[in-house]
């Protein structure tokens, strides 16, 4: 790893060459490739406390769901740019506390995506943002610990009883997963929490497996007074 990352410092000015810096919120030019523009990092809304009204977990998230924070998940989660998942994992890890010492660290566990979703999209966005999470100190990843057992359809534009019932039964802890889980805090990752019917459906089949703690880490939280249209 420490040869890669060598290689990836000396070969940085020959890629900014070919490949200019740009905001991928805004596409301004910026001076490296993991960042924002001074305009785009100043609109994003940061959450003053972590924990979220409505939920009976703590939520670490990076900021609110606005237009900046908008344009980056569309880019990274349906435009590709998977090269992203550091930048909003390090915005994640700086509003999640320390793990703490004597104790094993906490499982990191992605929302699944059903099977047909992973090979349509090539990749689970949650799952590439707990694998940056966990070089960033925060955890061990249990990427397959949830599996979505049901397809279900794209829940965006429908209400919260409606996601409800969509995900009823949906997703499951993977075969073998409750002794890794059972006993350990967790957290449970995703890009963006909105009604949270996703994230309840998966804190319901994790906490049937008696961890020591749960919690919710995503990038961006929508609330009431900064409701867009989700992606």
């Amino acid at each position: 790893m420490a040869v890669v990352a060598h290689l990836a410092r000396h070969f940085a000015p020959l890629v900014d060459f070919i490949y200019p810096p740009r905001c991928p919120a805004c596409g301004a030019a910026i001076a490296a490739q993991a960042g924002l523009c001074t305009d785009c990092w100043s609109t994003l809304e940061v959450p003053e406390h972590p924990e979220s009204p409505g939920h009976a977990v703590p939520v670490y998230a990076a900021t609110y769901y606005n237009e900046t924070s908008r344009k980056l998940v569309l880019a990274y989660k349906h435009g590709g740019r998977i090269a992203l998942s550091g930048l909003l994992a390090r915005l994640i890890a700086a509003r999640m506390p320390e793990p703490l010492a004597g104790r094993a660290p906490p499982l990191l566990v992605p929302v699944p995506l059903h099977r047909w979703r992973l090979w349509s999209r090539g990749f689970n966005q949650a799952a590439l943002l707990a694998q940056a999470l966990q070089k960033q100190g925060k955890g061990e990843v249990a990427v397959a610990a949830l599996v979505r057992f049901r397809r279900t359809p794209n829940l965006g534009g429908l209400g919260r009883e409606a996601r409800e019932r969509v995900l009823t039964g949906a997703i499951r802890l993977a075969p073998g997963a409750a002794a890794r889980v059972r006993g350990r805090d967790v957290v449970l990752v995703d890009d963006v929490l909105t009604s949270g019917a996703t994230s309840r459906a998966c804190l319901s089949a994790i906490a049937g497996a008696a961890p020591s703690s749960i919690a919710i880490a995503c990038f961006a939280r929508v609330e009431e007074d900064h409701k867009l249209a989700h992606p």
